[in-house]
């Protein structure tokens, strides 16, 4: 193939990226069908919105211990061993549910417990997942593979949650733990026939010793800490994700099919970001696109929270996952090419700490918020913090707004 094609089709020349991208898109859309189907058995089953802030601190808790092992196991074990690992333990997960867990609130211990152990899993899958990519394609094509990945993982994103809101309506909730069992074992057969590729260099043994070169990396590097900072505030405030059952059957009124495209909207709109995306040129400055996509993320939320039309409702969250998925490449691009090889999966691993502070969080301040006021209110005043707090960093770290690939 011509080395003048386009840096895109340049990626697409690597035998072991396709091979990835395809496991991401069946583990993707296992993971967020399931989670859809998690919180919509939550929901079903309480009605209450404080337990879906109970839901997203048991998704929190194991992180940090998570992320202390996963992040420097990654730098000194095969990644995607590891990644297929994880994801033999969700595959088995969704199987436990799709067998013993009842629609009703008797279940929910089981729910909890499965959710629990899926989050230790993912600890050590995505630490080695994100420091795998790199590897994959010349440094130089690396910004167009993030890119790459990222359209098909978001097409996942859109797909997961659609079919697991049609397999709730047409079979109820253990149809849709039953596809993302499925769609885990083919991601896990994918992964394994990418071969093994050792790190640059030996990595010290598990240790806090090990734990602390990734903290103090991340420390010492004012770019990469604020595009973590800015990102997890950014989704702590304004992620309306877990509230989208309470929208779909309280406000819009939309039943199963109705809180299955709401769920997907954001996926739908991070593809179509992506595959723009894929056409332009990468970022000059990623951290000004960073800042930017997190004001345009916090007023879409605000849209959303006000929004009583379904057409409006899904097209700001939408346009939400348009600037997430800008948000998205920006920071992946900022701090994968400023971490050395070896100590990838450490950093990713204080990646992964705020990653799911905002998402793990984020759906717990928004389920206790909206059980002492209301859906509606957490929703707009979290926009609102959104892009107060994009503003307010943007201005105090200006080495996030001059960082360039070039760096």
């Amino acid at each position: 193939m011509p080395e003048n094609r386009h840096p895109t089709l340049q990626v697409l020349r690597y035998g072991d990226m396709r091979t990835f991208v395809v496991a991401r898109l069946f583990g993707v859309a296992a993971r967020t069908g399931f989670q859809a189907a998690v919180v919509w058995h939550v929901t079903a089953a309480t009605g209450d919105p404080l337990w879906l802030g109970v839901l997203g601190l048991v998704e929190f808790l194991p992180v940090i211990p998570g992320a202390f092992a996963g992040g420097p196991f990654a730098d000194r074990h095969d990644r995607r061993a590891i990644i297929a690992a994880s994801q033999a333990v969700a595959c088995l997960s969704a199987v436990g549910l799709y067998l013993f867990a009842s629609p009703d609130a008797g279940a929910l211990p089981l729910v909890l417990a499965t959710v629990f152990c899926i989050r230790v899993a993912w600890s050590f899958e995505f630490p080695a997942a994100s420091a795998l990519l790199p590897s994959l394609v010349p440094r130089e094509l690396f910004h167009n593979a993030i890119v790459v990945n990222a359209s098909v993982r978001n097409l996942a994103f859109a797909a997961g949650p659609v079919a697991a809101g049609f397999a709730i309506e047409a079979a109820g909730v253990g149809a849709a733990y039953a596809g993302a069992a499925g769609l885990f074992a083919l991601s896990i057969g994918c992964v394994l026939l990418i071969p093994r590729r050792p790190v640059e260099a030996e990595a010290p043994a598990i240790s806090l010793r090990a734990v602390r070169e990734g903290i103090d990396f991340v420390r010492g590097r004012p770019a990469i800490l604020g595009a973590m900072l800015l990102d997890m505030l950014a989704v702590i405030f304004a992620d309306p994700t877990v509230l989208l059952a309470f929208f779909a059957e309280e406000i819009l009124a939309v039943g199963p099919r109705g809180y299955g495209l709401l769920y997907a909207a954001m996926g739908i709109g991070t593809f179509a970001m992506a595959a723009a995306l894929l056409f332009v040129r990468r970022f000059a400055r990623p951290g000004r696109a960073l800042v930017a996509a997190a004001v345009v993320f916090g007023v879409a939320a605000l849209v959303f929270g006000l929004s009583r039309s379904f057409e409006l409702s899904v097209l700001a969250l939408v346009v939400a996952g348009m600037a997430d998925q800008v948000s998205q490449v920006a920071r992946s691009t900022l701090i994968q090419l400023s971490t050395p090889d070896r100590l990838r999966g450490r950093v990713n691993a204080v990646n992964m700490v705020f990653i799911s502070a905002s998402n793990q969080l984020g759906g717990a301040f928004s389920g206790f918020f909206a059980a002492a006021t209301s859906s509606v209110f957490a929703v707009v005043a979290g926009g609102a913090a959104c892009v107060a707090t994009a503003g307010w960093l943007g201005a105090r770290i200006p080495a996030l707004r001059r960082w360039r690939p070039e760096d």
